[in-house]
């Protein structure tokens, strides 16, 4: 399988990390997660301008058509600039109420997400819904029930890698039908693989450069045999979670084979939520003492792939669904 990104797909990796580079470093990141919001409509806004929100979206409501080996360079760039905009969310909410038959409410919500004029949030089964403070809808699986509403908000909160998050209630429900949710989680956790590769890549190429600047007894902590063993055991763990991630974004592109997807998607879960726990902690510990002080970025890529190894179901739910395939 080639894991290389075509001509498309690398000009919109560099163009959204230029951007990310340039007005979202880790000092912009932190004077947006001190707002009251906790995310920036501004950045949402450019985001939009970008073509993101529309990229996985049908061109018959403004989007581009895009599948998930398209939104692997977006995802990867968030995973390593941490961003805390819904993306994700929205995007797969989208694609739920596209899958529906109502083309009413598809032609009254999804031009508008391509647009970034309406955010959308996805409940699945996890505690708290993601970005469901600034969402306008809400679209809720639960087993093979689909439906969609308005968020009331019960509790608003912060996750631990600080996305905004909520309880809610839904709202006027409405239940959609035929909508095949599984297909749209999986797409989800896919993507949240990619998510957590850039976040790895971050960790590993920090790690590195701080092992080639501090200096022990006179001399760099990398020249150390012990400390280039465990780097070098972290890049292979990063090089083994991306080729994962590759396999799982081309499987649910195909539309081939359910089962085929589905072993796919839990089987780079699994190694995903291995590697992120592995790469995070000894990114933290080469650090030393300093790799968990809120001022280093690395302590908040810690956080967060800590928080995207549970994400979409966590290694024990995808242990047990891949024996079951």
């Amino acid at each position: 399988m080639n894991f290389d990104y075509n001509e498309e797909q690398q000009l919109l990796a560099d163009s959204v990390r230029r951007f990310l580079q340039k007005d979202y470093d880790f000092e912009a990141r932190k004077k947006i997660l001190a707002t009251k919001e906790g995310w920036s409509e501004e950045v949402w806004s450019t985001f939009a301008e970008m073509g993101l929100t529309g990229l996985p979206l049908s061109p018959d409501y403004g989007g581009f058509g895009g599948g998930a080996v398209d939104l692997m360079s977006v995802m990867e760039a968030f995973g390593e600039a941490l961003v805390v905009e819904p993306y994700l969310p929205t995007i797969l909410a989208a694609l739920l109420i596209a899958k529906s038959r109502d083309e009413k409410q598809k032609k009254a919500i999804l031009p508008l997400v391509a647009e970034g004029k309406m955010r959308l949030a996805l409940a699945s089964g996890e505690r708290g819904v993601i970005g469901a403070p600034m969402a306008d809808k809400v679209v809720l699986v639960r087993g093979n029930t689909v439906s969609i509403g308005t968020p009331g908000i019960v509790k608003s909160y912060r996750t631990v890698d600080d996305l905004a998050a909520a309880d809610i209630r839904l709202e006027n429900p409405e239940v959609m039908k035929d909508v095949a949710g599984q297909e749209v989680l999986d797409f989800g956790a896919a993507l949240s693989c990619a998510e957590a590769v850039g976040a790895m890549k971050y960790a590993c190429d920090t790690t590195l450069e701080y092992l080639k600047t501090r200096k022990q007894f006179g001399v760099p902590i990398g020249a150390f045999q012990a400390l280039q063993h465990r780097m070098v055991d972290m890049f292979i763990a990063y090089e083994q979670a991306r080729s994962m991630a590759c396999l799982a974004c081309s499987k649910v592109d195909s539309h081939e084979n359910e089962k085929d997807r589905a072993r796919a998607v839990s089987a780079a879960r699994i190694k995903i939520a291995d590697c992120a726990r592995h790469i995070s902690q000894e990114s933290v510990q080469l650090h030393g003492g300093m790799g968990m002080s809120e001022e280093l970025k690395v302590s908040h890529t810690f956080k967060r792939l800590t928080a995207l190894g549970r994400r979409f179901g966590d290694a024990d739910l995808h242990l047990a669904r891949f024996a079951s395939l």
